[in-house]
């Protein structure tokens, strides 16, 4: 997936928001005001939020992802692009984005569509 084409997915989410609160070049996405996904522009990685912390440190461990950067542990995880096919990369935005919205109050939840 290329850094647009993830740009576009993360985008078409419903409720999401697009920012730039660290700068020009790091693109933030939030559900509920809760991020779910990070970019750094030219970087082709993306920072995300596993379900399960466990397993999130077993991805770092066999190599299928690295620590993001900047970011607290309890499931975060940085994939590149280039190294995950396109359907791994678009599960694991959609798994941080429905693991950060479920830990969202319901009235929140409710009013994102």
């Amino acid at each position: 997936m290329t850094e647009d084409q993830i740009v576009a997915f993360c985008d078409s989410l419903p409720g999401t928001t697009r920012s730039q609160p660290f700068g020009a070049d790091i693109e933030v996405w939030k559900i509920g005001g809760k991020i779910f996904a990070l970019m750094a522009t030219g970087s082709g990685r993306v920072s995300v939020k596993c379900a399960d912390p466990d397993y999130a440190e077993m991805l770092i461990s066999v190599g299928r992802a690295g620590k993001a950067p900047y970011l607290p542990r309890g499931g975060w995880i940085a994939v590149t692009a280039h190294d995950l096919d396109d359907d791994e990369i678009a599960h694991r935005l959609r798994e941080s984005y429905d693991t950060v919205r479920s830990r969202l109050p319901r009235r929140v939840q409710r009013g994102l569509g």
